[in-house]
């Protein structure tokens, strides 16, 4: 059993994780983290580090500070690491999604693979619904694993599962919303449908050496 609990995640999803967590234990501290500040505080030997569903990349000093594995929870499946998988799997017409947990290690979405939720893909789904379903299927991973890691003595099962696939970038991300002037309709929609859905999105096109934000209507 841990020292205690590291809890690596936003603040709206904390309290419902920490509850959770609370109903296999009252008495394992829990400490929830948002930024690097916060855990160059709190990764001191012993302690577990749980991340769920963040983008913020835990450096190597800290994970070996620990002096035992680290795990993360990331919103999409092997086949889909890196940054905003559900809108890369949404453009590529995926048929199957899911959430994968893994041993962190100091390259983003490279560790051991320790458990994986598939779901099939509705037809249709377009970026803010895959994004949805995958926080559900992350949520399902979470409440079978996070308790063992937290409060079990074994180390966690590594599944033969391999990362496969590019491991996409914000950049990546930009370069799909920055639309070529000669554009087609349908590749217009393609990238609407995959990157275009969140409303902090900015889909731009580039004319002339100048770029322009597109806006819809309501």
């Amino acid at each position: 059993m841990a020292s205690a609990l590291i809890l690596l995640t936003g603040h709206r999803e904390a309290p419902y994780l920490t509850d959770y967590l609370r109903g296999y234990s009252d008495t394992l501290p829990i400490h929830h983290v948002t930024d690097h500040e916060d855990l160059e505080r709190e990764c001191l030997p012993g302690r577990v580090l749980i991340a769920f569903c963040t983008a913020v990349i835990v450096p190597r000093h800290l994970l070996d500070r620990l002096g035992r594995p680290a795990f993360n929870f990331h919103p999409g499946p092997p086949t889909y690491p890196g940054r905003s998988p559900e809108s890369f799997a949404v453009y590529d017409g995926a048929t199957r999604f899911g959430a994968t947990s893994h041993v962190m290690a100091p390259r983003v979405d490279e560790g051991p693979i320790v458990g994986v939720e598939w779901f099939d893909v509705p037809p249709g789904t377009g970026q803010m619904g895959l994004a949805d379903l995958a926080f559900q299927a992350t949520l399902r991973l979470f409440a079978r694993q996070a308790p063992i890691m937290a409060l079990s003595s074994q180390p966690m099962k590594v599944l033969d599962v391999r990362w496969s696939g590019r491991k996409t970038s914000r950049a990546d991300y930009d370069r799909m919303t920055d639309l070529p002037a000669d554009i087609g309709a349908a590749e217009f929609e393609r990238r609407l449908k995959a990157f275009g859905e969140d409303p902090e999105t900015r889909i731009t096109v580039t004319l002339h050496g100048r770029r322009f934000l597109l806006e819809q209507e309501a």
